[in-house]
């Protein structure tokens, strides 16, 4: 975690000499969030985000070396986990994306070393984001879904979306109770590098509105 550390580290002490803002994106490591959450109480405008891979595994799931567990930065210890946990709950870390990175089959079926890094992490993010933090009571609903609608448009100084009759609809409707598993044979996206192949997850999406078009989940 040293690597993540020294690069958090160093780009808090620029953004606190230039005045200017910084975000560290992907934070993983227990002492780059206490960085983080030291100099926001410094009052340095110092924001962060994470992956849902790397609040729900731990490194412990590379011991098979399957390619689909290779993402940068790497899967880290519980302890980091619980970092990262602790985090979220405390505001240090304001943002869950959700790092979407497809591969084709080929590029992942090497060798570890020679894999790329990366895994498909937009089909599952919401239905670990209310089975990991949510139903566990680690985060309240609108907490975790703030970070993912909220506080990243906040971050770059984007217009809120507003939810009123004549405006755009660009919404996303889910069940928060129901149940589904994650079969890589039927996801909706092109690449099938996940590592939750299998896993059954609560919270699932049913229908999308974007860009005035509606897209209903036949797997619902």
């Amino acid at each position: 975690t040293v690597a993540e550390d020294m690069i958090g580290a160093r780009d808090i002490l620029l953004a606190e000499y230039t005045g200017c803002d910084v975000h560290i994106a992907h934070i993983s490591s227990a002492r780059a969030i206490a960085l983080v959450r030291e100099a926001r109480q410094r009052g340095l405008r110092v924001t962060s985000e994470v992956t849902p891979h790397h609040f729900t595994l731990t490194h412990e799931a590379v011991s098979g070396y399957d390619t689909n567990t290779k993402m940068n930065p790497p899967l880290r210890s519980a302890a980091d986990v619980a970092a990262v946990l602790a985090g979220l709950q405390d505001g240090t870390i304001e943002v869950i994306a959700t790092d979407h990175a497809p591969h084709a089959a080929e590029e992942k079926e090497l060798e570890y070393t020679a894999a790329p890094f990366g895994i498909t992490g937009l089909e599952t993010a919401l239905g670990l984001i209310i089975s990991q933090l949510v139903h566990t009571k680690k985060l309240a609903l609108a907490d975790a879904i703030a970070k993912v609608t909220i506080a990243p448009r906040r971050i770059l100084a984007l217009p809120q979306a507003e939810i009123k009759e004549g405006a755009r609809a660009n919404l996303t409707l889910f069940a928060l109770d129901k149940k589904w598993k994650v079969d890589r044979a039927r996801t909706y996206s092109k690449s099938r590098n996940t590592p939750f192949h299998g896993w059954e997850l609560t919270g699932q999406v049913f229908g999308v509105y974007n860009k005035a078009q509606w897209w209903a989940n036949p797997d619902f």
